[in-house]
């Protein structure tokens, strides 16, 4: 069970596990906490200028998500469907309905009977700083944990990240294929640094071989192009580079040892 804030979330960090485990016929379930409504619109119109109907944006992400997961051959997809709230600052945090606006324990409620329905051995999510400090991300995290703790179901937990060697790689390539790509700054108070040192992370997953489903979950949200950058590579040099998905397990009760290269390992 991955547990994301929004559509398109899937695609880039876990695209690859969802496709590869699919294939091994494991069970695979998504979880998507809000409906994105404060993407962009269509012909790229921002939230909050004129032509962005937060509504039809929604039901547009929904339908694209659904053909993400058809790409990625997601076993099941649950929305929780509460509100984008937007990043973090924007008037939409505080908008009822919003995600971030929602106490944990509601939220939690509902992910906690998820997980009581499908009895997973292993849930993803985001860190307590949601990656990269997303409001959203960081209320998926929350009820993640916290639906954990209720249910004592799953035998491990993972938060996903990105080492920090591979941003200098990210930003030549990037650059190769003149895209500007945003190196992460150094850490502060109200962002701290994202990504971990390469020996902090205990799991490597080779997803290479599903690099194209991959590519066609993340193409699959085209209305948000503009911020899926990745896209710009092509799929042969997207899977050169996208190919390796990495982790840090928070949970464990199998004493699988790490470093490890498979989400099931100890389970199988």
């Amino acid at each position: 069970m991955a547990v994301h804030a929004h559509p398109d979330d899937e695609a880039t960090s876990t695209g690859g596990i969802l496709a590869r485990y699919a294939a091994e016929g494991i069970t695979t379930v998504l979880v998507t906490c809000t409906d994105g409504r404060c993407g962009d619109g269509p012909g790229g119109v921002k939230p909050g200028d004129p032509g962005h109907d937060p509504q039809a944006v929604a039901v547009m992400r929904r339908a694209e998500l659904a053909a993400s997961c058809e790409a990625l051959k997601v076993t099941h997809l649950e929305t929780l469907g509460y509100a984008d709230s937007g990043m973090m600052g924007w008037a939409t945090n505080d908008a009822r309905g919003a995600f971030w606006n929602t106490p944990v324990a509601e939220a939690a409620d509902r992910l906690t009977g998820l997980i009581r329905r499908y009895r997973p051995d292993v849930v993803v999510t985001y860190d307590e700083n949601g990656f990269y400090g997303h409001p959203d991300h960081i209320q998926a995290h929350r009820i993640t944990m916290a639906a954990v703790e209720r249910t004592d179901i799953p035998a491990k937990v993972y938060w996903t990240t990105v080492p920090r060697s591979a941003f200098q790689e990210f930003g030549r390539v990037m650059k190769e294929i003149g895209v500007e790509f945003p190196e992460p700054e150094g850490p502060s108070e109200a962002m701290p640094q994202v990504g971990l040192p390469d020996d902090e992370i205990t799991t490597w997953v080779d997803t290479s071989g599903y690099g194209g489903q991959k590519f066609a979950s993340l193409a699959a949200h085209a209305s948000q192009a503009e911020n899926i950058f990745f896209l710009h590579l092509g799929q042969e040099r997207f899977t050169e580079l996208m190919g390796v998905e990495t982790f840090v397990r928070v949970r464990d009760n199998t004493d699988a040892p790490t470093p490890e290269d498979d989400l099931f390992a100890g389970l199988r």
